[in-house]
């Protein structure tokens, strides 16, 4: 369909899209293990599960307040000289507001929302933003064959959906100037990039003077696959055995509209 932007594979452009790049991927503490939940009980060194190093307690954040602050350290080295912090809410907003609060940056939401098709629900074929072209995973698309009519449908539904949470969160504020700033995108994790690439792809419509993706741990081949979107992805964790981005916080609850719409009229967004 017109305007549908591809959605690369771990770094693979597909045909017709832009040639990718190779970002710069900020990580400060790569580890491995199959699961990182067993060692948050260890108060040091490396434990063995079947034989396979776990993650040290220090390696796995408390909750989403402890990650915005790790993340925070790192951000702040890059001195970035105008930046202004644009969270994924819900689970993104907790830690964006700790970032934002660091880097003495103004707090707003930019939201995605996954593009399904009714007769796979739970199988999210591409995002939208409020405002910027939807990203479609045509892999995905081929495996749902999704009919055209009820795809543009879903498209539009959610799109209008973005609209109305934007509205809902930011109330009567005006939305920060994006164009010319150091724009700072910031979740509580990055799985598989989707989100994240339909919210970087809309932002840099806006003529950011630079882009970065923030998030406290990250999966390597997905913040491989966002060169062509943003300038750099800076995580304080990137581990090889990524498997979700739960299990790496030792509270990690659910985030709900009325918490993210304190935080952000407590920042002053």
């Amino acid at each position: 369909m017109p305007g549908y932007r591809p959605l690369q594979d771990a770094g693979r452009p597909v045909r017709g899209a832009r040639s990718a790049r190779a970002v710069p991927v900020l990580s400060f503490g790569a580890v491995g293990g199959r699961f990182p939940q067993a060692a948050r009980g260890v108060a040091g060194g490396v434990t063995l599960h079947d034989g396979v190093a776990e993650v040290v307690r220090m390696q796995v954040f408390r909750d989403r307040d402890d990650g915005g602050r790790r993340l925070a350290d790192r951000l702040l080295a890059l001195r970035l000289r105008d930046p202004v912090v644009l969270t994924l809410p819900r689970g993104g907003v907790p830690v964006g507001r700790v970032v934002a609060e660091r880097l003495g940056a103004p707090l707003d939401v930019t939201v995605v929302r996954k593009i399904t098709s009714p007769d796979f629900p739970e199988t999210a074929v591409g995002a939208v933003t409020a405002e910027g072209a939807p990203i479609i995973n045509d892999r995905l698309k081929r495996m749902v064959h999704p009919d055209p009519d009820v795809l543009a449908d879903s498209i539009e539904k959610e799109r209008a959906e973005a609209r109305r949470r934007v509205e809902a969160y930011r109330g009567a504020r005006p939305a920060p100037r994006v164009a010319g700033r150091d724009v700072v995108v910031v979740d509580d994790g990055l799985a598989t990039g989707m989100s994240a690439r339909a919210a970087l792809s809309a932002l840099r419509e806006q003529g950011p003077a630079s882009l970065t993706l923030a998030v406290p741990v990250c999966s390597p081949e997905a913040a491989d696959a966002l060169g062509d979107v943003c300038d750099r992805v800076v995580c304080v964790l990137c581990p090889p055995r990524f498997q979700a981005v739960s299990l790496w916080y030792e509270s990690f609850p659910q985030v709900d509209d009325a918490e993210v719409q304190r935080m952000l009229a407590g920042a002053g967004a």
